[in-house]
């Protein structure tokens, strides 16, 4: 039976209400996904596998793929980034060095940066970047069912581009790791705290 208020609401409020346990379940959804970080990934490695599939088969929409492409790597760059850039803060120590304001110090604190344990933050945390990477492939397959968005281009140039423009961009990414000295990955055995 329905009650005073149920029967007073408007179509918006209606409407609003709906969207509202919308977002409810999508949210639940991801929340379940969350820990499963293998699982999401070859999930949405399998959807980017029938994107390529289906961008072979009809020899089409090849600028939703070089779109796709250019977004995902954008992506892996700023994933493989650290949060606060060292050449920012090498440039913030160097202009205090200039204006003389760590000079008299005699702190028992670290004085160096390399004195001092700094985790290795991400711009792009690996959650955003699993999150971001499947929406756009899932809006790349939806752009494939639409001719206006087949546009005719010769795609080996658009292969060749994006091949340079990856190769030249990982190849200042590798530098600035190299010059920072910071891994973006942990490799190696992990630290247990409190275990035998």
């Amino acid at each position: 039976m329905m009650s005073a208020s149920d029967m007073e609401q408007t179509p918006v409020q209606n409407l609003q209400g709906q969207f509202t346990r919308l977002q409810r379940r999508y949210q639940q959804f991801l929340d379940h996904w969350t820990p499963y970080t293998l699982n999401r990934w070859i999930a949405t490695a399998g959807l980017l596998a029938i994107f390529m599939l289906r961008i072979v088969i009809s020899q089409g929409w090849y600028i939703v793929c070089y779109a796709l492409a250019i977004y995902l790597l954008n992506l892996l760059l700023a994933f493989l980034q650290p949060k606060f850039d060292p050449s920012l803060q090498e440039d913030l120590l160097a202009d205090d060095a200039e204006e003389g304001t760590g000079s008299g110090d005699t702190s028992p604190l670290p004085s160096s940066r390399d004195d001092e344990f700094r985790p290795f933050v991400r711009r792009l945390p690996e959650w955003q970047f699993w999150l971001s990477a499947t929406r756009a492939t899932l809006i790349g397959l939806f752009c494939t069912v639409s001719e206006v968005f087949d546009v005719p281009v010769y795609w080996p140039i658009l292969v060749v581009y994006f091949f340079v423009l990856f190769a030249l961009t990982m190849r200042r990414q590798i530098q600035h790791m190299i010059k920072y000295k910071y891994v973006p990955f942990d490799i190696g055995r992990k630290a247990r705290y409190g275990g035998k």
